[in-house]
C-alpha cells in the first residue's frame, strides 16, 4: 500500500464522526434517488401495462341518454377505433348500520368481452349473463371485509336488488378510489364500485335500449389529435344532451396516479440535490480546514518528491471515500425500501400487476452523480494546496490580522458583558463564513422540517376553509333528476329543518377562446346563507342579478378576469350556447365551480322553478329519515366526510414523521461538522485557556453559546425560508381538484423551532467527547493535527 493511502486510512480513522456524518448525508441522498427513481418508474410502467392489458379508454363522454346506433356512427370519425356504451349509476347500499351511508356506482358490463375498460378479474369468475350477481371492486372488498358468495344489496330507484358476490376486480378507472372530484380523500369503506349485466342496469335504472355514457378509444397514430377529435364527437352528440367529455390525461384515478408519479420524481431530485450539495458545501469547509491544519505536513510531502496532483489527489480520495461508502451502503438500502414502498402502493392502490424491477441505470446515474460532488467539493476545498510551499511550511503561518470588532466600541453595551461572552461574540464576528454557513445550514434545517409540520395541517386547513367558512350547510341533498321549487316542501314534511335553500347543479362548458373547461354551474338564491365567497384577497363577493362568479384557478385556466366575457356551451339538447359576463371571482379549495343566481340559472336552462337538489341546516336524523326517499340519488353529510379525514390522518402523521428525519439529519450533520471544524482549527486557543485555569465544561459552555447563538439567527432566518418551500409545495401540489391555503399557524413556527432546537443539541452532545479528549498539552507542543 502507497504510504498516502496509509496517511488516508489515518485521516479517516483520526475524523471517523466527520466522516460517518456525511457518509449518511450521502446514503441518505442516493437511497432516496435510487429508491423513488425506480418506485416512480415502476409505478408507471405498471399502470400503462395495466391500461394496455385492460384497454383503458382515452375518451370519456357522460350524455342524459344516447342509443347504441348513435354510438355505432362514431366509427365514421377519422381516428376513432372503437366505441362502446355503458350504464353508470351511483346509488346507495343497504348495510347492518342504518346510520352509515355507503355508496356504490352500479356499472354495467358489455355483453360482448374484450371491450373498452374491462375489468381484471382478481378472484372468482366473470358474471356471465345473470343478472341476479356482481363482480365488486377489490378495494371496496378489502374495506368492508367482504368475501366471494356475500350478497349485497344497492338500492335503485326505490327498490332493493340482492346480488351475490361472484367476482373481486380491479379496474384502470378505480386504480385511485375517489367518488368525484370534491370528495376530500379516499373512502374505500364509503363508497365503491359495483359491475352487473348490461340488462340488469338498463331495466332497473331506466336506460332501456340505451346508456348515460361513451367509452371510447383512439388509433395510437391520431392520439396526437386527440383534441380536434374531442371537438367532432362533442358536435356528433350534441343532440344527446352531453354532459361533459372527459380525455384521459383529466379521468380523476389517472390524473391522480400521473401526480403521484411525478411527486416521487420530483422529491427524488429535490432532495437527493439538497443532501449532496449539503454534504459537498461541508466537505469544502472540512478539507479546507484540514489543509490549513496539515500545512506542515504537506510541505514536508512536498519536499520528499509528491507534487502538487499527488497531494491534491491524496485528500480528494478523503472525499471520493465518503461518497463511495455512502453509495455502496445507499444502494443496499435502496432496493429493500423500493420493495417496501412497492408494496405500500400495492396496498394503497388497485393495481393487480404491479411489479418490481430493478433498474440498474440509476444505481450508475447515483454513483455518478455522488462522485461527482464529492471530487469537485475535494478538488475545491483541497485547492490550497497548491499556494503551499516546501520552505514556507516550514514556518508558522501568519497569523491573520486582528482588530476590534464593530462592538466593542460600543462601550456601554461591550462592558457590560462577561468575558467568556466575548470570547464567543468575537470568535463569532471573526469567522464569518463559517457562522454564516452554520446559520444556512439551521435555517435550511428550519425549512425542511417546517414543511411537514404545515402539511400535516393543510387537509384540516382545507375542510375547514370549505366546510366551515365556504359552504357551511349542515347537509347536501342531490336529487334523482331534476325537480320543481315544491320539492322543498315535500323535504319539510320528511325531516324537521332549520334552514333549507335551493340548489341547481348542472355541468356545463365554458370556453373562452380556444380555452375550454367542463365544469358544474351552480345556481343558489342571491341571499344564501349557506355560500359565503371571498375574493382572493379575501373581500366578500356578493352573488350577481344577472353573470356569474368563478373560482380563481377556473379563471387561471381559462385566462378571464372580471370584466371579460366567456361562452356556456349548453349541454341540454337544442339549446343554444349563451355569452355571460364574468362579475367576480373567489377562492374555492375543493373542486373547481362556477356560481350563479338560481333565477339567472333557471332562465338559462329555459326551465322555471327547476331545481337539482337542496342545501340543509338540521338537527334531525337526516340520512335514515331520507334513505328510502325514491328521488333522492344521496345526502352527504359535512360530519361524515370529517370522520373520513380523522382517519386519513394516521398515514399524514407518517409521512410527516419521515419528512421531519430527513430535516433532523440534514441539521445533525451540518452543526456537528461545524463544530468539530471550530474545535480543530481552536485547539491553541482551547489549550490557552485551559492553562488560564479554565475548565473543560467551561470551555464546551462556550462552544455551546456559539452554537446557541447561531441556531437563534438560523431560527430567525429558518422562518421565511420555511416560509418559501410551505408556498413552493403550495404551487407544485395544488391542483384543478384542490388548492391548498397558505395558512401557517404561529405554533407551527414553534414546533419547527423546538424540534431544530433539538436536532442541533444532539448534535451539540455529540462533539462534547471531542473536547473532552483534547490532549491540551501536546496542542501546546505541536503545530501537526
Amino acid at each position: 500500500m502507497k504510504k498516502l493511502d496509509v496517511r488516508l486510512l489515518r485521516l479517516i480513522k483520526n475524523s471517523k464522526g466527520q466522516f460517518i456524518s456525511i457518509a449518511v448525508m450521502v446514503i441518505l441522498a442516493l437511497t432516496i434517488y435510487v429508491s423513488f427513481s425506480m418506485v416512480a418508474d415502476n409505478l408507471n410502467d405498471s399502470i400503462f401495462h395495466y391500461y394496455d392489458v385492460t384497454n383503458f379508454g382515452d375518451v370519456f363522454v357522460e350524455v342524459v341518454r344516447i342509443p347504441k346506433t348513435a354510438i355505432d356512427r362514431l366509427h365514421s370519425i377519422e381516428g376513432i377505433e372503437a366505441a362502446q356504451g355503458r350504464i353508470s349509476s351511483d346509488v346507495p347500499l343497504r348495510v347492518e348500520d342504518p346510520n352509515e351511508k355507503v355508496r356504490v356506482r352500479v356499472v354495467s358490463l358489455p355483453k360482448e368481452e374484450g371491450g373498452i375498460n374491462s375489468i381484471y378479474t382478481i378472484e372468482g369468475r366473470e358474471i356471465k349473463e345473470n343478472p341476479k350477481t356482481t363482480a365488486v371492486l377489490q378495494q371496496f372488498v378489502d374495506a368492508r371485509g367482504m368475501v366471494l358468495g356475500d350478497t349485497i344489496t344497492p338500492y335503485i330507484a326505490g327498490r332493493e336488488y340482492p346480488l351475490d358476490i361472484v367476482g373481486i376486480v380491479g379496474s384502470p378507472e378505480y386504480i385511485y378510489l375517489m367518488e368525484n372530484e370534491e370528495t376530500l380523500m379516499p373512502a374505500a369503506e364509503k363508497f365503491g364500485v359495483i359491475y352487473v349485466t348490461e340488462d340488469f342496469a338498463q331495466s332497473t335504472l331506466g336506460y332501456q335500449g340505451s346508456y348515460n355514457e361513451v367509452m371510447i378509444k383512439i388509433k395510437d397514430e391520431y392520439i396526437h389529435r386527440i383534441d380536434s377529435i374531442v371537438d367532432e364527437i362533442e358536435d356528433q352528440l350534441d343532440r344527446y344532451g352531453v354532459k361533459r367529455i372527459i380525455k384521459r390525461k383529466d379521468q380523476l384515478s389517472h390524473s391522480m396516479m400521473m401526480q403521484e408519479v411525478e411527486s416521487l420524481e420530483a422529491m427524488s431530485t429535490a432532495i437527493t440535490l439538497l443532501f449532496l450539495i449539503s454534504a459537498a458545501v461541508i466537505i469544502n469547509i472540512m478539507l479546507s480546514r484540514i489543509v490549513k491544519n496539515d500545512r506542515m505536513s504537506i510541505g514536508v510531502m512536498k519536499a520528499l518528491g509528491y507534487n502538487n496532483l499527488n497531494v491534491m489527489g491524496h485528500y480528494t480520495k478523503f472525499s471520493l471515500a465518503m461518497g463511495i461508502v455512502g453509495s455502496i451502503i445507499g444502494i443496499i438500502l435502496s432496493i429493500p425500501i423500493s420493495a417496501a414502498f412497492t408494496k405500500m402502493y400495492i396496498y394503497y392502490f388497485n393495481i393487480p400487476m404491479f411489479q418490481m424491477k430493478i433498474y440498474y441505470i440509476y444505481i450508475v446515474y447515483g454513483i455518478l452523480l455522488t462522485s461527482v460532488f464529492c471530487v469537485v467539493s475535494g478538488l475545491i476545498g483541497a485547492r490550497s494546496v497548491l499556494k503551499i510551499m516546501p520552505a514556507d511550511s516550514m514556518r508558522p503561518e501568519a497569523p491573520r490580522a486582528g482588530g476590534r470588532i464593530w462592538l466593542e466600541k460600543i462601550k456601554f453595551i461591550w462592558n457590560q458583558i462577561s468575558f467568556s461572552w466575548k470570547m464567543v461574540i468575537r470568535n463569532i464576528l471573526r469567522n464569518k463564513k463559517r457562522a454564516a454557513f452554520l446559520v444556512f445550514g439551521i435555517a435550511l434545517t428550519f425549512g425542511i422540517t417546517m414543511v411537514p409540520v404545515f402539511m400535516s395541517s393543510v387537509w384540516n386547513n382545507i375542510f375547514m376553509l370549505q366546510y366551515g367558512e365556504f359552504q357551511t350547510m349542515d347537509y347536501n341533498i342531490d336529487f334523482a333528476s331534476p325537480m320543481n321549487h315544491n320539492a322543498l316542501r315535500e323535504l319539510s314534511k320528511i325531516i324537521e329543518i332549520d334552514h333549507i335553500e335551493p340548489k341547481a347543479e348542472v355541468p356545463f362548458e365554458l370556453r373562452n377562446g380556444w380555452k375550454k373547461k367542463a365544469v358544474s354551474i351552480i345556481g343558489i338564491p342571491r341571499n344564501t346563507q349557506f355560500y359565503h365567497f371571498k375574493s382572493p384577497l379575501g373581500q366578500p363577493v356578493n352573488l350577481p342579478q344577472n353573470g356569474i362568479i368563478l373560482a380563481e384557478r377556473l379563471a387561471d385556466s381559462l385566462g378571464v378576469g372580471i370584466g371579460d366575457t366567456i361562452v356556456i356551451k349548453n349541454f341540454m339538447p337544442d339549446k343554444k350556447d349563451q355569452f355571460i359576463e364574468v362579475k367576480g371571482l373567489v377562492e374555492q379549495y375543493l373542486g373547481t365551480n362556477a356560481y350563479m343566481d338560481i333565477e339567472a340559472m333557471n332562465d338559462l336552462l329555459g326551465e322555471k322553478g327547476v331545481i337539482t337538489g337542496a342545501l340543509v341546516d338540521s338537527r334531525d336524523e337526516v340520512v335514515p329519515k331520507l334513505r328510502d326517499v325514491k328521488n333522492i340519488r344521496q345526502v352527504q353529510s359535512v360530519e361524515d366526510m370529517k370522520n373520513s379525514f380523522l382517519e386519513f390522518m394516521d398515514m399524514m402523521i407518517y409521512s410527516v414523521g419521515v419528512m421531519m428525519l430527513f430535516g433532523g439529519i440534514l441539521g445533525f450533520a451540518i452543526v456537528y461538522n461545524v463544530t468539530i471544524i471550530s474545535i480543530s482549527e481552536r485547539m491553541m486557543e482551547f489549550s490557552s485557556l485551559r492553562v488560564l485555569g479554565f475548565e473543560k465544561k467551561e470551555i464546551y459552555k462556550m462552544v455551546s453559546r456559539e452554537n446557541g447563538t447561531m441556531t437563534l439567527l438560523g431560527i430567525l432566518f429558518g422562518a421565511p425560508v420555511g416560509y418559501g418551500m410551505c408556498v413552493g409545495i403550495v404551487a407544485a401540489l395544488s391542483t384543478d381538484l384542490y388548492s391548498i391555503p397558505i395558512m401557517i399557524n404561529p405554533s407551527s413556527y414553534i414546533i419547527t423551532a423546538l424540534a431544530t432546537v433539538l436536532f442541533v443539541t444532539i448534535a451539540q452532545l455529540a462533539t462534547i467527547r471531542k473536547i473532552y479528549k483534547l490532549n491540551f498539552m501536546d496542542a501546546l507542543k505541536n503545530r501537526i493535527s
